[in-house]
């Protein structure tokens, strides 16, 4: 007869665990009702105290989620090391940039056994520009990627095409190292269509306060729909990023206000909530993974308006759920917003169709699953003491999709 459960040690690494608890932890919940044992590392945040109360164990590091100085990184670094040397743990899920780039390194450097690296997004320095600088750093960070994502039993989990097939020219992973899946999942319960409000169209942008996430353009494309006469209102929402060089400063911000352009409203603790009090949802970001507001907007029936780039054109159905416009092109922006609130009937159809492709394709319990799935693909999976079938030997395997 079985024993006791064997429970494999999973740690999940990720600098911001304001993140994780957004974006990862229905996935850590599941992995613990499945029979892992699963750990935390991140930089010390308010968030921690939560984290442990959920009864994960939360180990702190000195990170930073945007800073550079070599002995910050090196402290940073050994940190982890020491950790892994210490925890041993059978399997790393490290996600965002910098805790795929450490958590992989660091993985092959100790040993350990299974690694999986979730990229919701290659970082700024692949957003096209010019100049040397961007070349160098773009350089740069493959020769990274190339070193993470080495390790020899692994996947790499990919939000959209476009990212898996720059880190595939580069050779910095193997097609079978793949698996696609379409965003962090969304509470298809939470997030569902409310009644369309009362005039005027409100056209709503979530997201963190930052240049390449196409802030500048909204402003200004609620400038020129206030300048033409149109009655959409634009409400932002999201907070600045003082440790972000990209983020936008409270002098400009305070502008915009001064001026009527935007309604700022702060940051949101109730994405639903704003979502039900607009018509329109807008993204005209540089360059995503797959933007969780944007597929939350798509559970919540409402239409987005975003940019032709990766990531978000992938969450959204062109044309059906959505209306695609160029990245920094305020003008095209504003004309998206002026269609959409000039045809009710138009919104109302793209709202249900994006409510569709959500329960198609987004649902969270759909992804907390294929997240399972790629740990067993691993081998890495909670077994019965003294069963037949140790860990590793015939988990079953997940399907990859590296097309």
């Amino acid at each position: 007869m079985p024993g006791a459960p064997f429970a494999p040690r999973l740690l999940f690494f990720i600098t911001n665990p304001a993140f994780f608890i957004s974006h990862r932890l229905p996935v850590a919940e599941a992995a613990r009702q499945a029979g892992y044992e699963v750990h935390v590392a991140s930089m010390a945040g308010p968030e921690g105290a939560r984290l442990k109360a959920l009864g994960f164990v939360h180990h702190v590091l000195p990170l930073s989620r945007t800073g550079m100085r070599p002995w910050a990184e090196w402290r940073s670094l050994w940190a982890l090391g020491r950790l892994l040397r210490t925890l041993q743990p059978a399997l790393v899920h490290a996600v965002t940039l910098k805790s795929v780039l450490y958590g992989g390194i660091m993985s092959r450097l100790m040993g350990v056994p299974a690694f999986v690296a979730a990229i919701s997004g290659l970082g700024y320095v692949f957003i096209p520009g010019p100049g040397w600088r961007r070349g160098w750093q773009r350089h740069l960070a493959l020769v990274l990627y190339r070193l993470a994502l080495g390790h020899r039993h692994s996947r790499v989990i990919f939000q959209n095409p476009a990212d898996r097939d720059v880190l595939l020219r580069a050779g910095a992973l193997r097609a079978a190292q793949v698996v696609m899946m379409r965003g962090s999942g969304v509470d298809l319960q939470a997030f569902r269509p409310r009644p369309w409000p009362a005039q005027p169209v409100t056209a709503v942008m979530a997201a963190r306060l930052l240049r390449d996430k196409g802030v500048v353009e909204f402003a200004e494309a609620a400038r020129i729909l206030r300048q033409q006469g149109s009655p959409v209102r634009c409400r932002l929402a999201g907070s600045p990023d003082p440790e972000n060089p990209a983020s936008i400063d409270a002098s400009t911000l305070q502008g915009w206000q001064d001026d009527g352009w935007l309604d700022y409203v702060g940051e949101c603790t109730d994405v639903a909530a704003l979502y039900a009090q607009a018509h329109i949802v807008v993204l005209p970001s540089y360059r995503e993974g797959l933007p969780k507001s944007l597929i939350e907007a798509a559970a919540a029936g409402r239409p987005v308006v975003t940019t032709d780039v990766p990531g978000c054109r992938d969450a959204i159905e062109p044309g059906v759920s959505g209306l695609l416009v160029p990245a920094r092109d305020a003008s095209a922006l504003a004309g998206a917003l002026h269609r959409l609130a000039g045809d009710a009937a138009l919104r109302v159809r793209m709202g249900a169709a994006g409510r569709a492709l959500a329960e198609r394709d987004f649902g969270l319990e759909r992804i907390v699953q294929a997240h399972l799935a790629v740990y067993a693909d691993l081998g890495v999976v909670p077994v019965q003491k003294g069963s037949a079938c140790p860990a590793g030997s015939t988990a079953p395997r997940a399907a990859r999709n590296s097309d």
